[in-house]
C-alpha cells in the first residue's frame, strides 16, 4: 500500500517510540543529522546542493553496511516532501512493482512526487529492474537504489545510465564516537538518563563498529542495558564493553 508523505511521516513517528532500538529511535530527519559522508552533503557539497535546490534526479547509493543510504533516501523524501515508497528484492515482485508504478504515474500528473527506494538492487533481477525503466525514463518516479556491489555489474545498463551514482563512505572512528555521544544526550536516545561512560570506551565501541552506525548504535544499546545502574545512574564498565563485543563478534 502506498502511502502519503504526511502518513508515512506519521506512522513512522508513531513506531519510533521508547521500546524500538536505539538506532530506530536516533534515525537522522534532517541532512544534518546524518552522520559522516560530509564529501557529498558538507556545506556547498553537490549531493547537499541537489537536494535543497529541490532538483532530485534518480541516483544510486553506494557504500558499505550501515553508512546511511536508507537513512539519505528518507531524508530526501521529508526534504521534498515526496510520497515514499520503500520496496524490498525479496517481497516485491513485477505485478506490485507495475501496480506502484501505475499509481505513481497518475500522481505525477496532479503535481505529486514519489520517490521509490530500493534497499538492496543488485538483488533485483533483469525483469524487475526493467520494470522501472519506463516510470525512470519519463520522470514519474524518482528511483534512488541502495547497493553494497558495485553497480556497474549488478544493475542493468540501460537503467544505471538514467541514474546518477554517488559512493557512500564508511563513517571515520570520530564521526562515530559523535554519533554515540549524540546518543547519549538526545532525548530520542538515553538523554534522560544519566549513562557514565568513558571516552575511551566509546573510541572502542566505534572501532569495532568498523565505521558501521547501525552496529555501533545497537553496540552501545547493549552495553547501557548491561551497565551497572545505581542510585539512577548507569555506569558502563570495561568489562562490559569487552563482553558484549565479544557476544556480538559471534552473531
Amino acid at each position: 500500500m502506498q502511502l502519503s508523505f504526511e502518513e508515512e511521516e506519521d506512522r513512522a513517528e508513531q513506531a519510533v517510540d521508547a521500546s524500538a532500538p536505539l538506532a530506530a529511535r536516533m534515525r537522522p530527519e534532517t541532512l544534518d543529522e546524518v552522520a559522516g559522508q560530509q564529501h557529498l552533503i558538507g556545506p556547498g557539497k553537490v549531493l547537499r546542493r541537489i537536494i535543497e535546490a529541490d532538483q532530485v534526479q534518480s541516483m544510486i547509493f553506494w557504500g558499505p553496511p550501515g553508512v546511511g543510504k536508507t537513512t539519505l533516501a528518507r531524508v530526501i523524501a521529508r526534504q521534498t516532501r515526496a510520497t515514499f515508497v520503500d520496496f524490498s528484492a525479496v517481497t516485491s515482485g513485477i505485478k506490485e512493482i507495475r501496480e506502484i508504478m501505475k499509481r505513481a504515474d497518475f500522481e505525477a500528473r496532479t503535481g505529486k512526487r514519489t520517490i521509490v527506494f530500493v534497499d538492496e538492487i543488485h538483488r533485483f533481477n533483469k525483469a524487475q529492474q526493467d520494470a522501472f525503466l519506463p516510470f525512470v525514463e519519463k520522470g514519474a518516479i524518482t528511483l534512488i537504489g541502495a547497493t553494497t556491489e558495485n553497480p556497474s555489474f549488478e544493475v542493468n545498463g540501460a537503467l544505471l545510465s538514467r541514474c546518477k551514482v554517488f559512493v557512500l563512505k564508511a563513517l571515520s572512528e570520530d564521526e562515530v564516537v559523535g554519533l554515540l555521544r549524540r546518543a547519549l544526550l538526545d532525548p530520542r536516545g538515553f538523554g534522560d538518563q544519566h549513562i557514565e561512560i568513558a571516552d575511551d570506551l566509546l573510541s572502542a565501541i566505534a572501532v569495532f563498529s568498523n565505521g558501521d552506525a547501525r552496529t555501533a548504535l545497537s553496540t552501545l544499546e547493549m552495553v547501557v542495558l548491561n551497565g551497572d545502574e545505581a542510585d539512577g545512574v548507569v555506569k558502563v564498565t570495561p568489562e562490559i564493553v569487552e563482553q558484549c563485543t565479544s557476544q556480538l563478534s559471534l552473531l
